[in-house]
């Protein structure tokens, strides 16, 4: 829906309006010609985008910087467990049909929800079409990435008209709703859980979920499959070289160089390992493939051990019977 938002333009004194972006003439030329608008419409509505110093300040520094030590509490403290476990009971019927039809563990899917959004409390407080704008034409390290979620988050309001592109509100790289999607992943991954004919990842629960298992089994997500197991090394321990999240070897390959793996067979798994610095030292973790489909979700091994982590407390609190109170 972009009506809304020129609607309101016309009544704004010119002086108030933003000074053109750089680049600006030839991205608007991109979209109209993508999107069929009218170059005038693109903008118009680039027009109403600001850029946010605030933005720029919050790129800047990422979680994802700290070490495991310290970035672990951030999403594995009680307050988050317990969200989760409440998450679960009020919704059981509908993380188990998921469950069901994907093979993605309502745990793990509760657990995405838990750390991007804290259950849907903390869904982002800026304009999402001034956060694009901001990083697209004022951050040059990625400015071609977000200048593209930009085109999508044209594309997708025209697709989805209940979506408003001058009041949809998000992280500061972007990401909308519950489950924190950009407008690429929106246009690609979310569906109509509810069968309204909307995607809506602001209000429906059944989109929300379903849209967040659906991302999953498209990067790959192998039911009842490995995420992650401990490793230990001992005096005969050979160096690993790991060639980033990519799975580079096996289970098998990292028990000949070593590596004790507390785990029955398995040898032919693609693996990798990863070394984070925990509380007590080293720690040492063999990935799997499911633990590299949570990092498509987010790049960082950070976040996707605190996904893993989470939901590994959610399924215990499962067994013992807590979400079940």
């Amino acid at each position: 829906m972009i009506r809304t938002l020129l609607a309101a333009l016309v009544s704004v004194s010119p002086t108030l309006l933003a000074a053109p972006f750089p680049g600006q003439d030839a991205f608007v030329a991109e979209v109209a010609a993508e999107t069929g608008m009218a170059p005038s419409e693109v903008a118009a509505v680039l027009a109403g985008a600001r850029k946010q110093q605030s933005i720029l300040d919050a790129i800047a520094r990422p979680a994802e910087a700290k070490p495991w030590r310290d970035y672990r509490p951030i999403f594995l403290n009680q307050a988050r467990i317990d969200g989760g476990r409440r998450f679960l009971r009020e919704h059981r019927e509908l993380l188990s049909r998921i469950q069901a039809s994907t093979g993605v563990p309502a745990e793990v899917v509760t657990a995405i929800i838990g750390v991007e959004t804290s259950y849907g409390s903390i869904t982002g407080r800026h304009r999402v079409l001034d956060a694009l704008a901001t990083l697209g034409f004022h951050y040059p390290p990625r400015a071609d990435f977000f200048r593209s979620e930009l085109k999508h988050l044209f594309h997708l309001v025209r697709e989805e008209d209940h979506l408003d592109i001058g009041e949809l509100r998000g992280s500061y790289a972007g990401a909308m709703g519950w489950g924190q999607f950009i407008p690429s992943s929106y246009r690609a991954y979310a569906v109509d859980g509810d069968g309204d004919g909307r995607r809506d990842l602001f209000g429906s629960l059944p989109d929300i979920v379903a849209s967040v298992a659906n991302y999953f089994v498209a990067h790959g997500w192998q039911r009842d499959g490995l995420v992650t197991l401990p490793a230990r090394a001992g005096a005969d321990t050979r160096p690993f070289e790991r060639d980033g999240l990519r799975l580079n070897t096996t289970l098998g390959g990292l028990r000949e160089l070593g590596w004790r793996v507390d785990h029955d067979g398995g040898d032919q798994l693609a693996a990798t390992l990863l070394r984070l610095d925990g509380n007590d030292g080293e720690e040492h973790w063999v990935l799997f493939n499911n633990f590299y489909v949570i990092t498509r979700y987010n790049r960082s091994p950070l976040y996707s051990m605190a996904v893993h982590q989470l939901a590994q407390e959610l399924a215990l609190g499962q067994a013992r019977g807590l979400v079940r109170r």
